[in-house]
């Protein structure tokens, strides 16, 4: 795309963006808005701060004509990890800024907008335009953190509250029963992965570059509820045969024995979601899964989790808005019936996927420069890569090349597994 077709588009962009994360932020209280469930976890009110102080920090202090703050304590307040912008808030005390109050966050939000708007009537360059762009996915992203740490922070709740009823069992298709699983065959030979230029992608899918696959088998679909708690019941939680030994360790430490949602009511299953706590539907994609359970529970089903680049060789092709993802759902739904031409099913649209790809640099991986390089070059470490998207997910974010990473023991967000085989 180039800068005027882009430039074009942007303010259409930037108002439906803005639009949702306000969206987002409606059926909640103040005290819903504020507060912090964990330390990995931010408050909704942070998130609405945050992806407003990146368009004030990197657009308009270095393309507005006479750009004054809206307020110059925000600068600090709301930087999450930037060291070239300069001091930051902790991370874990984000809670506790009980100042600004939400009101004003709301109004710093208009006043950058109506700012960014009139910056757009005017000739800007091509790097402004970028950096627009970049922060509209940003907030995307951010958007999805919304939902996840939400989720998280009322889970905590003794009562179980919903956040919107009508959510996940407006959408949940309970099926009588699921079919087993398949298994769809990909040759190996020379793959070209990553980005290929056509549209946005963040600078951690660059360059794109060839990568030699062995043949390998992948599921087509996502493994279920069902099916993980037969893993349980075998006393997965209980056998360091299947475990890393660092996830292991994990285990024992922190005394983990089901997926971090499920609870147990007298003799059946329940399951805590954005519509408050449901029978565990049996035929559901298993979620919320850490890196550790992801990879145990393979070992036990004699799989293992696909490489990232198994999962974006098998996925490229497919239409990842074609998905089920839907904003008002909030849930991850069971598989579509299988199609004759054994296409994977759940590639997007319901849970990220864990890979058993570390996190790093592609050959050649530059960052970008300057303090907006620090947006992902500098997390190349002690992470895993996730792929595909979720039911979070805003719609037209995800692409096959997308790289999600989290540390091992994260599993506050959408995330599932995908069993591979090596043929």
């Amino acid at each position: 795309m180039d800068a005027r077709d882009l430039k074009g588009m942007l303010p259409v962009r930037l108002a439906a963006v803005r639009a949702a994360s306000e969206a987002l932020a409606a059926p909640l209280s103040d005290e819903d808005c504020g507060a912090q469930s964990m330390p990995d976890a931010s408050p909704v009110k942070w998130h609405l701060a945050h992806t407003t102080w990146f368009f004030e920090t990197f657009v308009l202090e270095a393309y507005e004509p006479g750009f004054a703050p809206f307020d110059p304590a925000f600068r600090m307040l709301f930087n999450s990890y930037y060291e070239a912008v300069g001091e930051r808030h902790p991370r874990p005390q984000r809670g506790l800024l009980t100042r600004p109050p939400r009101a004003t966050v709301h109004e710093w939000r208009a006043n950058v907008d109506e700012r960014l708007r009139t910056l757009l009537d005017k000739p800007l360059p091509a790097r402004a335009l970028e950096l627009i762009e970049i922060g509209l996915h940003h907030e995307q992203q951010h958007q999805e953190l919304i939902v996840t740490d939400l989720k998280h922070l009322l889970a905590q709740h003794p009562l179980a509250p919903a956040y919107r009823p009508d959510g996940a069992d407006a959408s949940r298709d309970a099926r009588a029963r699921v079919e087993p699983l398949g298994w769809v065959a990909f040759d190996a030979g020379v793959m070209r992965v990553g980005a290929d230029g056509d549209g946005f992608a963040f600078d951690n899918e660059t360059p794109r570059h060839r990568q030699f696959l062995e043949a390998y088998r992948l599921a087509d679909r996502l493994s279920t509820n069902t099916e993980y708690l037969a893993f349980i019941e075998a006393g997965g939680y209980r056998d360091p045969r299947w475990w890393l030994s660092e996830g292991w360790d994990w285990v024992r430490r922190e005394g983990v024995s089901q997926p971090i949602y499920w609870r147990r009511h007298d003799d059946r299953w329940m399951e805590f979601t954005l519509a408050g706590l449901v029978p565990l539907d049996p035929c559901g994609p298993v979620a919320h899964l850490s890196y550790f359970e992801a990879d145990a529970f393979a070992r036990w089903s004699d799989a293992r989790l696909p490489t990232e680049f198994e999962w974006e060789h098998a996925a490229s092709g497919l239409a990842p808005d074609d998905g089920p993802s839907e904003a008002a759902r909030w849930h991850p739904a069971p598989a579509d019936a299988r199609d004759a031409d054994g296409t994977p099913r759940q590639m997007f649209g319901d849970l990220w996927q864990w890979t058993m790809s570390s996190y790093a640099p592609y050959p050649g991986f530059a960052a970008a420069p300057g303090a907006v390089g620090e947006y992902n070059g500098k997390f190349m470490v002690n992470q895993y890569v996730l792929r595909g998207s979720s039911c979070a997910t805003p719609r037209g974010h995800a692409r096959a090349s997308y790289r999600n990473f989290f540390p091992t023991h994260a599993r506050w967000q959408f995330s599932g597994v995908r069993l591979a085989r090596t043929s």
